[in-house]
């Protein structure tokens, strides 16, 4: 059976994982815990490939307790029990080190069933997530343990991994490697952070190049590494946090007003295949954040995302960053969203009321009314189409949703009204 390069290579020591650098470098909190060899019950967080696993396994050489793994994507509540029959056991006389990776994938029965045993200290816990815990850990065993965040690993920081795994490869093979000069650097940026798939993808290069000839090495090119790994960056789960995590980005750039982060993020949604949630976003930050301060952008922008969705990839692109391009760079106005925002809110809490009777669909009044006529004035039948009258419910008279901001637009519709109506 074929062990990959990433399993064949893991680090064994502390000193030789790549990255992390805020959690076991020296001096770092993760790095002392270990170190002392008193082990809380620990919770890593982050992107897959960023060295959760071989932690854990550094850590469980470290202790005299038996180590125990169970993967939550296949394990069930019938393994958790085997592990727990162990215990006391000359198996594990010492107590039990578990290591549960993806716990996010057992439920919440299955996560108590571990409670009585780490309350007690018979198991120490180490359980692993590409998802946030705070979500997806059940609360008792969030206040049990101590969380730890892994974070992408820089290019910088992986390049040492991918030339380690080039020299691992050649000593296995028995053979010397022509490495084409930004080789190394190409793949560990073109991985997105994840070290697994940089190291996968230096096994790819070499099985993927042309075998060399008696006494000539083999050589490594640039052109074979970007075939290789060109969809390697994308880390992308449309039920996952990174999904959130782009979209939200993506937004926040057009709100921020910055097209190159705006495009960067449209970028990735699109290698994605996420045009959906590109299209939602932007037609969203159209009306919420750039709104009446440029009310024509929305026709705009509504065109670009239908001719997209007309002409599909690659060429969707284009109308796409023309629409984003044009909202990223458009004067910006949440007055509309504000406004509606304020006006749910008293809705919510009951401010209503009866609508005057002026503005009530009346027709007719029968013998039961008070007051007869509706005596609706109708505003084209007055000077400038306007006549003050009440249009808010009684209960509300007097509330302001709508303040104009400051923008040229909105303050040329403010300044119009003021005269017309006669305010100061």
């Amino acid at each position: 059976m074929h062990t990959p390069l990433a399993d064949r290579i893991r680090p064994a020591s502390l000193d030789d994982v790549v990255g992390q650098e805020h959690l076991i470098g020296s001096g770092k909190p993760l790095r002392m815990i270990v170190e002392s060899g008193e082990l809380p019950n620990m919770i890593f967080y982050g992107p897959s490939g960023t060295g959760k696993t071989t932690l854990a396994r550094i850590i469980a050489a470290k202790t005299d307790r038996a180590l125990r793994k169970l993967n939550c994507t296949t394990a069930g509540t019938q393994d958790i029990r085997d592990v727990m029959n162990e215990l006391h056991t000359l198996t594990a006389p010492n107590g039990i080190l578990l290591y549960l990776d993806e716990i996010q994938y057992f439920n919440k029965k299955q996560q108590q069933t571990l409670l009585e045993y780490i309350e007690d200290g018979s198991i120490t816990l180490i359980a692993s997530t590409t998802e946030n815990p705070y979500f997806y850990v059940y609360n008792a065993i969030l206040s049990r343990a101590s969380v730890f965040e892994f974070k992408f690993v820089t290019p910088e920081a992986c390049v040492p991994a991918v030339e380690r795994g080039f020299r691992l490869l050649a000593d296995e093979r028995g053979e010397t490697f022509d490495i084409e000069p930004g080789v190394e650097k190409y793949i560990a940026t073109a991985c997105g952070g994840d070290v697994r798939k940089a190291l996968n993808s230096v096994e790819l290069c070499v099985l993927g190049s042309v075998p060399p000839g008696a006494g000539e090495a083999r050589k490594i090119t640039l052109q074979n590494a970007r075939d290789l790994t060109q969809k390697s960056a994308m880390r992308y789960d449309r039920e996952g946090d990174e999904h959130y995590d782009i979209i939200s980005a993506y937004q926040k750039s057009l709100r921020g007003s910055d097209p190159d982060a705006a495009l960067h993020y449209l970028a990735r949604l699109l290698e994605a295949g996420d045009m959906p949630s590109a299209i939602r976003r932007l037609l969203v930050c159209a009306s919420e954040d750039v709104g009446l301060a440029y009310p024509q952008i929305l026709p705009i922008v509504k065109s670009c995302c239908d001719i997209a969705l007309q002409v599909g990839m690659p060429e969707a692109q284009i109308p796409l960053a023309d629409a984003v391009i044009l909202v990223a760079t458009s004067p910006k106005s949440n007055t509309g969203d504000m406004a509606i925002i304020r006006a749910m809110s008293d809705v919510q809490k009951g401010k209503t009321g009866p609508v005057p009777r002026a503005l009530q669909n009346k027709h007719y009044d029968g013998d039961e009314a008070e007051e007869r006529g509706q005596h609706y004035l109708y505003p084209h039948d007055f000077p400038n189409r306007w006549v003050e009258q009440q249009y808010l419910p009684d209960a509300l008279r007097g509330v302001t949703y709508y303040e104009p901001g400051d923008n040229k637009n909105e303050q040329a519709a403010a300044e119009y009204w003021k005269k017309i109506k006669n305010k100061p």
